[in-house]
């Protein structure tokens, strides 16, 4: 059990680096579709049967990632080739059912070692043979319901082994007939909706049918320790830059199974801190002890605060089991973060408001469907999207009800950047009966009775919080997507299941519930989600704590050349959509793109849209930030991000290519901002810190198109802690622009070394509300210096000589040179950004994974092309 050629992941120091190992079967292995293989379960899992044929198997993967893989089927996420792949509905279930062998080196175990197999995710049934034998008793249904298995006396006393796993679809596949989760009846299974189709995306050929999570072995000494959980308590009111902090209070529990035929006495003990906290235990044979440990007391902790309020401290509990001859026989290790979330009712707003360590925080949030339509996740994919959730200054992510509970690999990186997570169970009102809807199979009283297996339901639930009740950046529970579970299953959930096995966290029955946000204006609770006029966002009042509010989002011209044809890159006309642009769902701008000028070319169009991109989110985080406290407690975006190749709501396109939603969002919601209400010229600061900022100066000035720059109006504020603070107006200076035919505000808050804290750069229309003025702008030549700070790291200096007119609108891009390729995912701490005439402007570039060759690319609205070779 000793020496293989697999990945390990090991738990624990040298003294005793065997007491606990678990590595990932993800190579070698086979696969085969059910019509082909005319042999039992018992007869593939012999090391000895001849696998003649089989197809390499991409595990953890989906049958179809299996078959694009292996060359079988176009890539469904350009033009229209998901429609050249079968679809289940039509093809038949056995036409995705699939066979999965696995050879495997495992040393048969000595003594009272243990060997435990895992499953951590198969959609949707599956039996699983182990040298010729039935590993589970009864077939296993449920996607989200984890598997494991005691294997000990079934490995091969010679060390080779061989697994087979049969996997089936889910039971009904759904009828793709264009509805929201198709005609409904995937539903009645416990597994995600969207893979029927919804107004985001098109159905997924195989509905997700695979072993989409990790298979792993676990080995231990004797004793297996499970189902850590960690609740932390901070009493009172903290503050992130306190110097020392009250204590915090955890209460930790485990428990702890004896699979021997022997008793076994020993100590369990976890380690926080360098501190040690232990306690004695029997364990009976073939039994499992639930442990509970005394309160302990960390002094000065430091403690774990959301994206944008403090600084994301976490800390390495490792639980150990030691025999009372003092040897290690397994360890568990789980990081955690020192905080209390918890919630209020306000008044004011009608509206739930949330604390974390006794201080209110407004929410900007971020709707999440899943990381990629078929469920091919890695922790690199995963940092690099919650890591532009954080760049965009959102400071919670809510987990869709139609997807799934997400990976732990996803609350990691949520611990890692400080995105509260708000985690819908497996419902949606579309679904699940909530309205009458012409599409679906059944009516609604049908519908809300599914899932058909409720008691899959419940032990799904139960397995996915415990694994997922450590994580300091899970905030909130949630019953479903704008509708409850079933009666049966709500009330086990919320009056047994959550208190018993979290009891932390505060429970909504669903996603746009009255105990979240009081709808007294009708409809849904949700929306709108189109193209919306910016001043809306500032003068209309929506819900309190809106949880899917959103606009437009498509990517620029290099964004659409991944995925759409040649022949189909035309601008889109909505009375005559293109019909590739259809299948991506494509949603319009309006008359916004019009404002602007009529584009020539698609170029020109994406160029356009990235403007109203910009000015769409700029304003929605703005015009909700204006009203904070007092109309609002939060907002949540639909949505940030696609998982497939949509042309809607996303700050980033699935190739992780950042569009200017994305920075209007960072500029809009940033922590300490300044900003103009565009109806009335207000000038404004936000602060959403707990800190207050003393002797800042307020600056404004307006800039005309020509670059001539009017005189300065400045004054010393001071802003207060988590506050919207009105100053004075410029509206008379705005009218001036207008007459004119455009111009440029300019606004920034400096500190005392004048340096700039916040600084907000709008482009003014005409009298008439058009920006055709920027078309007139005289070009802007810049000059570029760039510096290597590291492999991963650049910075950029751009300036925009005395006499220039502003440089707008810039977007940056680190290429490869001998394409002209974006390398992606890249990150920049700016974007789309403006320079004015005799300013320079700095920009931050950096990346997870070493620079190579590369070259940085500019361009921007009358800036002309420049690329810049790097060096490293």
């Amino acid at each position: 059990m000793k020496t293989r050629f697999l990945l390990f992941i090991l738990c624990g120091f040298f003294l005793n680096v065997f007491a606990h190992q678990e590595y990932e079967l993800n190579k070698g292995w086979q696969c085969r579709n059910i019509e082909k293989v005319h042999a039992s379960g018992t007869q593939l899992s012999n090391v000895s049967f001849p696998l003649h044929h089989w197809l390499p198997a991409t595990v953890p993967g989906t049958v179809l990632t299996t078959l694009l893989n292996d060359k079988i089927f176009p890539d469904p996420f350009y033009g229209m080739n998901n429609k050249k792949i079968p679809d289940i509905y039509h093809a038949g279930r056995d036409y995705y059912t699939y066979w999965f062998v696995n050879n495997f080196r495992e040393s048969f175990p000595q003594g009272d070692e243990q060997v435990y197999l895992n499953f951590h995710g198969v959609n949707y049934a599956c039996d699983i043979y182990l040298n010729g034998h039935k590993v589970n008793e009864q077939r296993h249904y449920g996607m989200f319901l984890r598997q494991s298995y005691n294997i000990t006396s079934l490995l091969a006393k010679n060390g080779e082994n061989r697994l087979a796993v049969i996997v089936y679809p889910p039971d009904p596949v759904g009828n793709p007939n264009g509805g929201q989760g198709g005609d409904g009846t995937i539903a009645r299974n416990v597994a995600i909706q969207y893979p029927a189709g919804w107004d985001w995306i098109q159905p997924i050929p195989d509905r997700n049918t695979g072993i989409w999570d990790k298979v792993t072995l676990l080995e231990t000494k004797g004793v297996l320790l499970k189902n850590p959980h960690i609740i932390t308590l901070v009493p009172g009111k903290r503050f992130p830059d306190a110097r020392t902090q009250d204590p915090a209070i955890i209460k930790a529990s485990i428990a702890i199974e004896n699979p021997t035929d022997d008793e076994m006495k020993g100590e369990v003990q976890y380690t926080i801190n360098n501190q040690v906290i232990k306690k004695n235990v029997d364990l009976l044979p073939k039994s499992t002890q639930m442990v509970h440990f005394s309160d302990y007391t960390l002094q000065n902790p430091r403690l774990w605060w959301p994206n944008g309020y403090g600084d994301q401290a976490l800390y390495n509990v490792r639980f150990q089991f030691i025999s009372d001859n003092h040897k290690v026989l397994d360890e568990a290790s789980q990081n955690i973060g020192i905080r209390q979330i918890e919630t209020s009712w306000d008044e004011h707003t009608r509206s739930r408001k949330v604390y974390v360590n006794g201080q209110k925080i407004f929410i900007k949030g971020g709707d999440w469907i899943i990381s990629d339509e078929m469920l091919r996740f890695s922790p690199g994919r995963y940092n690099a999207e919650i890591r532009f959730h954080k760049e965009m200054n959102l400071n919670l992510i809510r987990v869709w009800g139609g997807a799934l509970t997400e990976r732990p690999e996803f609350y990691n990186a949520c611990d890692k950047y400080g995105l509260l997570v708000f985690q819908d169970f497996w419902f949606s009102g579309d679904c699940n009966g909530r309205w009458k809807d012409p599409m679906k199979k059944n009516d609604q009283w049908t519908r809300r009775n599914y899932p058909d297996d409720h008691a899959l339901v419940l032990a799904s639930m139960k397995d996915q919080i415990r694994m997922l009740r450590n994580h300091p950046s899970l905030a909130f529970w949630c019953g479903g997507n704008e509708i409850t579970p079933p009666n049966d299953i709500l009330n086990q959930l919320e009056d047994s299941i959550l208190p018993k096995l979290d009891g932390t966290r505060y429970f909504f029955e669903y996603s746009n519930t009255d105990s979240m946000s009081y709808n007294s204006l009708g409809g849904n609770g949700d929306g709108p989600y189109g193209i919306q006029d910016p001043d809306h966002f500032w003068n209309d009042r929506t819900f309190p704590f809106n949880s899917e509010v959103g606009s437009v989002g498509m990517g620029d011209i290099e964004s659409l050349k991944r995925f759409i044809p040649e022949h189909d890159l035309v601008i889109p006309d909505s009375d005559h959509l293109d019909s590739v642009w259809e299948y991506h769902k494509f949603i319009g701008y309006g008359n916004h793109i019009k404002r602007y000028g009529t584009p020539k070319t698609l170029a020109d169009y994406c160029e356009i849209a990235q403007l109203v991109n910009y000015d769409q989110y700029r304003a929605l985080a703005e015009g909700f930030s204006a009203h904070m406290w007092d109309w609002y407690t939060g907002f949540i975006i639909w949505k940030t991000q696609n998982p497939w190749t949509a042309l809607r709501g996303q700050m980033y396109d699935y190739y992780l290519d950042p569009n200017a939603c994305l920075y209007g969002l960072r500029c809009g919601a940033e922590p300490l901002h300044i900003m103009c209400n565009p109806v009335t010229g207000m000038i404004m600061t936000v602060n959403n810190t707990f800190q207050p900022y003393r002797n800042i100066m307020l600056r404004e000035f307006t800039i005309e198109l020509n670059g001539k720059k009017n005189p300065d109006n400045t004054q010393f504020i001071y802003i207060s802690p988590s506050s919207v603070q009105p100053f004075f107006s410029v509206e008379d200076q705005l009218d001036a622009l207008r007459r004119q035919g455009g111009g440029f505000l300019q606004l920034q808050l400096l500190d005392a070394n004048r340096h700039v804290l916040s600084g907000n750069l709008y482009w003014i229309p005409d009298t008439i509300g058009n920006y055709t003025g920027l078309s007139h702008m005289p070009e802007a030549k810049v000059h570029l210096v760039t510096k290597e700070l590291s492999d991963t790291s650049i910075r950029v200096s751009l300036t925009n000589p005395s006499g220039n007119p502003v440089a707008f609108f810039i977007r940056l891009s680190v290429v490869d040179p001998a394409t002209g390729k974006r390398i992606l995912p890249v990150f920049y701490d700016n974007n789309y950004l403006s320079v004015l005439p005799g300013e320079t402007r700095e920009v931050h570039i950096s990346s997870e994974k070493p620079f190579e060759k590369c070259a940085l690319q500019i361009s921007g609205w009358n800036v002309k092309e420049q690329t810049v070779k790097l060096s490293f």
